[in-house]
């Protein structure tokens, strides 16, 4: 799925922030792209960046110049493939530069809001071990005026302060799918009974 290709194409995709925006049609808006030099479009994330791995971190994104008369940029990443009507929130970051960028690995960002879990940071990517992999679509928007919230503002009240402001959008997607996991000492349990 590339930024100009990404589509709503089932149900679950509808409650994503790029559609409740109505910015799906401005993806790739003045040649705004979105990538990760730690994965391609599609590709499955390392497990240095989900809750599979010890001291895992948010991935590094990059993005080139957005539109002209864009203020700030958001990114929204969101897990729609997760229990109940709206995607899994994974990270909210505001206060980037109107400006070609990057987010290292584990940078922490300018301004972060609450996670699903009510967390002000990165919430490590955790599917249930018998989902089949999970999609996460990293959005991110170019906005025509600064966002003027507090940290630790939830994912609604963010687009709620988004909306109208839109002015460009690019898209970046990426899988993963946990592994079973061995018993952590390496003894298999059957050999005691």
């Amino acid at each position: 799925m590339s930024n100009s290709a990404f589509s709503i194409t089932d149900s679950s995709m509808k409650n994503l922030a790029i559609a409740k925006l109505g910015a799906t049609e401005l993806i790739g808006k003045g040649g705004l792209a979105l990538s990760s030099p730690a994965f391609s479009e599609g590709e499955e994330l390392d497990p240095c960046f989900t809750a599979d791995e010890e001291d895992a971190v948010a991935p590094p994104l990059e993005w080139t110049q957005p539109p002209v008369k864009t203020e700030e940029l958001v990114v929204i990443v969101e897990d729609p493939d997760g229990p109940g009507g709206d995607p899994f929130c994974h990270w909210t970051v505001w206060g980037l530069a109107p400006q070609k960028g990057k987010l290292l690995e584990g940078e922490v960002p300018p301004r972060v809001g609450k996670n699903s879990f009510g967390n002000s940071e990165w919430l490590l990517p955790q599917p249930p071990e018998d989902d089949a992999a999970h999609t996460y679509v990293f959005q991110l928007f170019a906005l025509d005026l600064p966002m003027v919230v507090m940290p630790g503002i939830d994912r609604a009240s963010l687009i709620d302060a988004m909306a109208g402001h839109v002015l460009g959008t690019a898209v970046l997607t990426a899988t993963y799918k946990r592994q079973p996991r061995d018993d952590e000492d390496g003894w298999d349990d059957e050999e005691f009974d």
